[in-house]
């Protein structure tokens, strides 16, 4: 409040795209335009065009991060020219990649959603409980309800997914569907040439303990 006309003293606004900066430091997800609109007391289309300013300026300077749109909002990542430097600081040397078993289950997931365990592993031919343990506890598939005929819980990959796989929506995965085979064509021994699937053999890819 003024002292003199007792009218309320309206606080100076922040710079915008220093105050994008210091919030964007700290999210631990893709922030959207609207949270950050709401936040910064900015409108939308200015606080739009101040992010894909400062991307531009990084791009321009040569930065080694970069200010990325993916999974509906806006992210920091480091530059992809400077992978090998960050692997090699943050792993130092170990390997935390997913198994070709863990990538080919998430595959059928991404696809197929929602979809439940028993489909993907009807899809695989093999029993794919631990590994969809591990992309659980990875955070890329989450739970999505379940399925109205036989109440089996339903699967879908996440925003950190999208996040991982430099995505603004599953409308950009590759153009892959068409080859993953049909569930309906391995499940059970009436399909001629297809191995029969048991739901309780173990994953000869799979191990809980090596997952990364």
């Amino acid at each position: 409040m003024s002292e003199e006309t007792g009218a309320p003293v309206e606080e100076p606004q922040l710079p915008l795209k220093p105050a994008l900066e210091a919030v964007l430091m700290v999210v631990d997800e893709p922030a959207t335009e609207e949270h950050l609109a709401q936040v910064l007391g900015r409108p939308r289309r200015e606080l739009a065009a101040a992010l894909r300013e400062l991307a531009d300026e990084y791009t321009a300077q040569g930065r080694g991060f970069e200010l990325r749109q993916v999974a509906g909002g806006w992210r920091y990542f480091t530059r992809p020219a400077y992978a090998d430097a960050v692997e090699a600081f943050v792993l130092d040397g170990q390997q935390a990649r997913l198994t070709q078993a863990a990538l080919e289950t998430l595959a059928v997931v991404a696809y197929r959603q929602p979809v439940s365990r028993s489909r993907v592993s009807a899809v695989r031919g093999v029993n794919c409980d631990g590994v969809m343990r591990t992309l659980l506890q990875r955070g890329l598939v989450e739970e999505a309800g379940t399925e109205p005929e036989t109440g089996a819980i339903l699967y879908r990959t996440t925003n950190y997914f999208l996040e991982r796989m430099g995505l603004r929506g599953l409308e950009e995965l590759p153009e892959l569907a068409p080859f993953l085979p049909e569930a309906e064509a391995v499940e059970g021994d009436s399909q001629e040439g297809v191995p029969s699937f048991d739901p309780d053999a173990p994953d000869p890819d799979a191990d809980d303990k090596t997952e990364l």
